[in-house]
């Protein structure tokens, strides 16, 4: 059975204080790591004292995003070897802000997948439509093509701890959510091309999140449907009350 991963996204948002008071308020609260993974994704310059902060916590600490390069000059970038040495364990990568704010494509999204197992990351892969290609019924050719590129050159054990987020773009941040049988129809169809392009036992392994609009009145609707193994959460995951109640439905 495939363990649940409930992860805040919390993008940019929150000062140091604030940051720091949400582990504080969540401290001692959230289910154990053996009965669903916890994630928090944070703001570059809080990662360092998070990962310190969450030791000892079943909480994980994310970064949003990395460059694909160890080193270099990539002015304003952070490098899977940084993260690492912070104490990181979960990168998101390809997020729908990063591809269509900042040039995020499905080559660099590989990249990026490969350079997170090279360093000992887990990589958040995140494909999705817009509403005009859902409209347009190019959902799941789109989707599949994104899930190709991200899980190309991968082993079959690298894609086995891949985690990958559908995340239609229309109901990000709108309001608006799939329903979960629409959610889950995407997310079936993402692992039966995990299970056509690597193997059955990849699929059966890869765990699938979703995001769009998720929070504790529809969470325990999403997470009951048979390809769902979690969510990958934005306005609702900024409050310690209600992460902790995303968390606790992943149970």
């Amino acid at each position: 059975m495939r363990k649940k991963v409930i992860a805040g996204n919390w993008k940019m948002n929150k000062v140091r204080s604030e940051a720091v008071q949400f582990l504080e308020d969540t401290k001692g609260q959230v289910p154990s790591f053996n009965e669903v993974e916890s994630v928090i994704c944070a703001p570059f310059p809080y990662l360092s004292e998070l990962v310190q902060k969450a030791e000892g916590t079943p909480v994980k600490i994310a970064a949003q995003n990395m460059h694909f390069e160890e080193n270099g000059a990539f002015t304003g970038e952070v490098s899977p070897v940084m993260l690492k040495d912070i104490g990181v364990t979960y990168v998101v990568l390809g997020h729908s802000e990063r591809r269509e704010y900042f040039a995020e494509t499905d080559e660099t999204v590989n990249k990026k997948v490969h350079a997170a197992f090279q360093h000992g990351l887990v990589p958040i892969v995140c494909v999705g439509e817009t509403l005009e290609q859902r409209e347009s019924n190019q959902t799941n050719q789109l989707v599949e093509g994104q899930v190709k590129k991200a899980l190309e050159g991968l082993s079959e054990e690298q894609v086995k701890q891949t985690i990958i987020a559908y995340e239609p773009i229309w109901a990000i941040g709108t309001g608006k959510t799939a329903t979960s049988e629409q959610a889950n129809e995407v997310c079936t169809h993402i692992r039966n091309v995990v299970k056509d392009v690597v193997s059955a036992d990849a699929a059966e392994a890869v765990r699938i999140q979703y995001g769009g609009s998720v929070k504790p009145a529809n969470v325990e609707e999403l997470l009951a449907q048979s390809d769902i193994d979690g969510a990958l959460v934005g306005g609702a995951s900024l409050e310690a009350d209600s992460f902790l109640k995303l968390v606790e439905a992943g149970k």
